[in-house]
């Protein structure tokens, strides 16, 4: 499915030479994995060459609206994140006494398959049996609305629980985690 939109974004990965939908997918999963300065701005992830689950998702489910490739979703899933799906927070966990933190992980479902291009080595069967709730979202939510759905389910999850920290202890050592994946 080649590139057909002459929108922004689509202009630039044309711009680097990118023709479709599957040199875009492989482009976007060869970028390394970090935070862009300004989760709305979704040509940020081209621009500064790095991005996360939210936003290369967000940018390839908006890339796939603009030039009409169908099928194709954003998803926001929550799974139990550990040091088994997830070896480089395992000493974060360990060091707070935690078997797992609840993650939202974003992705993309084209045609029923779940596809994750978060790295070059992301597979989306090391954290399929982890899933405890997906829900499709757009692009521009990967912003306000996936932070505030995911804070919402931890405060859920505490209560549910009987977890003895409050959101913000679970929210910090969230952040040392991310933190360690981005090394």
């Amino acid at each position: 499915m080649n590139l057909i939109s002459d929108d922004e974004l689509t202009n630039l990965l044309v711009q680097k030479n990118i023709k479709n939908w599957s040199e875009t997918i492989d482009f976007v999963k060869c970028l390394p994995y970090g935070r862009n300065s300004n989760r709305q701005d979704l040509s940020l992830m081209l621009k500064e060459n790095r991005g996360t689950c939210s936003s290369k998702h967000a940018f390839l489910r908006k890339i796939a609206t603009l030039n009409h490739i169908e099928n194709v979703k954003l998803i926001v899933g929550m799974y139990k994140m550990n040091h088994l799906n997830t070896p480089k927070i395992g000493k974060v966990l360990q060091d707070h006494h935690l078997d797992f933190i609840p993650e939202s992980h974003c992705y993309l479902m084209i045609n029923n398959e779940r596809l994750d291009v978060t790295t070059r080595n992301s597979d989306f069967n090391n954290l399929k049996k982890y899933i405890i709730q997906e829900i499709e979202i757009e692009p521009e939510q990967v912003d306000i609305f996936k932070v505030e759905y995911h804070q919402n389910f931890i405060k859920h999850w505490l209560i549910n629980n009987k977890i003895d920290r409050n959101l913000d202890e679970i929210w910090n050592i969230r952040e040392k985690c991310i933190k360690n994946l981005q090394v």
